[in-house]
């Protein structure tokens, strides 16, 4: 019987979810506080943590990192409000196996906690061929996906070229953007794809071990140093290191990470034999790196030789044409995960969906898409399946004009100016011709989605490409 810590101060719901998994043959164990929680699995063997966010001493997230650095294979649950989504995104980049919105539906709750602890008893036997630690990123069970969008060809285009050479690359973007798997598409088109891919949170390392974990350390360095450490570069050589969320790292471990970079060389913590390494460096970050610089809290040395090359990872609401193939990648791996059939979602719900703005991105989408493949008991998705507040204040019933303005990938001519005392129908009718035809080259003249994204009906998107003779 799984032993399951429940962290949860709203002392109604942690009964009712007590209750709950009790009856589905799980032992749960109560507190209410992050250092209660600390001291009962420093005395106890459990095998899932289910904590809030928001407690009275402290957060979840602060529950997850100390969680993960002393407890490396315990898994972890974040429960969040959806108003909390980015900072749930940001506790499974440190290591949560999964987050859930509250109010809880049960089922999500039950097969969220079945997949957990179903994924650490392969880690156990051994099926995993390597075991994932704190300062690595899981491996991506999304595939990488280039998309017809003229942004995301662009992109494609720009991976290409770099991929064969031995340039370092600093990827940009916002959380949820699939940097990583742009990284490791780098890796698999380069000549040294046949090499180790080694994927670091740099956002997750202690502050006072980052330079171990990066560079290893030799025994007896500094207290805790009971053997010989290899670091991530050591591991990584002859492939490519990727360190996300570089601009985290501590001005100290900048100086050394500089001189791996130019010398090619480094040295362990303690130790004073150089150790040569041939590692490509592809970094990535969400942040802006050049003002951070000139604040100085990133060397702009460094700066300049992790960007020999810049590529900019895509928001979801800047690619919305891309939208229907990841919806269908994820609704295929919801599927095998979940053991459903769903096949598409209602025409209501692909229309929340290009109305709504993804701040989470690919990550937000994917737990979405997730959680109502779960929810949904016919052959498709509906909006009963979704969460609320997803289209709650974001639900359009606008005109063309209004639905394409939340993609910032097509640009909205401006408005009438009403001086001008111009003809505005005409002028109307020249703006819906540029809408139009802006995202049909972005569809490459997929005319479905051109429609959904117009947010309005095939029968008039073909009347009017026909009246504005744009076949």
């Amino acid at each position: 019987m799984a032993h399951i810590l429940l962290v949860e101060d709203d002392l109604t719901y942690s009964r009712i979810v007590k209750t709950f998994l009790e009856k589905n043959s799980f032992e749960v164990t109560t507190t209410t506080k992050v250092k209660e929680a600390q001291t009962i699995l420093s005395t106890g063997k459990f095998e899932l943590i289910i904590a809030d966010f928001r407690l009275p001493d402290g957060t979840g997230m602060e529950l997850l990192q100390w969680a993960k650095s002393n407890f490396p294979h315990l898994q972890v649950i974040l429960i969040t409000h959806y108003s909390d989504i980015r900072i749930a995104i940001k506790a499974m980049k440190l290591g949560a196996f999964e987050y859930i919105t509250k109010p809880i539906n049960p089922d999500e709750l039950l097969a969220t906690v079945k997949e957990s602890l179903a994924q650490k008893i392969e880690l156990k036997s051994g099926i995993s061929p390597k075991e994932p630690t704190k300062t690595e990123s899981r491996k991506s069970e999304t595939p990488y996906v280039i998309g017809e969008s003229q942004e995301a060809q662009k992109l494609e285009k720009h991976i290409q070229l770099v991929a064969p050479t031995d340039l370092s690359v600093l990827v940009l973007g916002e959380t949820g953007t699939g940097k990583e798997l742009i990284s490791k598409r780098i890796h698999e088109f380069s000549k040294r794809k046949d090499g180790p891919f080694v994927a670091i949170d740099c956002g997750a390392l202690p502050k006072e071990l980052a330079g171990s974990e990066l560079f290893g350390h030799v025994k007896g360095a500094f207290t805790g140093a009971l053997d010989n450490k290899t670091g991530h570069f050591e591991s990584a050589n002859g492939g490519t290191i990727f360190l996300d969320e570089v601009g985290n790292l501590s001005y100290e471990v900048q100086i050394q990470l500089l001189r791996a970079i130019q010398e090619r060389k480094i040295r362990k913590i303690g130790g004073n034999k150089e150790i040569e390494v041939n590692v490509r460096i592809i970094a990535a970050t969400n942040e802006m790196l050049t003002s951070h610089s000139s604040e100085g809290g990133f060397r702009e040395d460094l700066y300049h030789r992790l960007n020999e090359f810049t590529l900019q990872a895509i928001p979801l609401r800047q690619r919305k044409a891309d939208l229907e193939y990841f919806v269908g990648e994820f609704i295929q791996e919801s599927n095998e995960r979940l053991n459903k059939s769903i096949k598409s979602l209602s025409p209501e719900v692909w229309d929340i969906f290009y109305g709504y703005d993804w701040p989470g991105n690919l990550r937000e989408l994917r737990n979405i898409v997730k959680r109502a493949v779960l929810l949904s008991s016919e052959d498709r998705i509906e909006k009963d399946a979704l969460p609320l507040e997803l289209y709650d204040n974001s639900y359009l019933t606008a005109s063309p004009s209004q639905a394409i303005s939340t993609s910032p990938a097509t640009t909205v001519p401006p408005l009438v100016n009403p001086s001008a005392g111009t003809d505005y129908k005409s002028q109307w009718k020249e703006q819906e011709k540029e809408l139009i035809q802006k995202v049909l080259l972005d569809t490459r003249f997929n005319k479905s989605k051109t429609a959904r994204i117009l947010n309005m009906d095939r029968k008039t998107l073909y009347s009017k490409i026909e009246k504005y003779g744009l076949e």
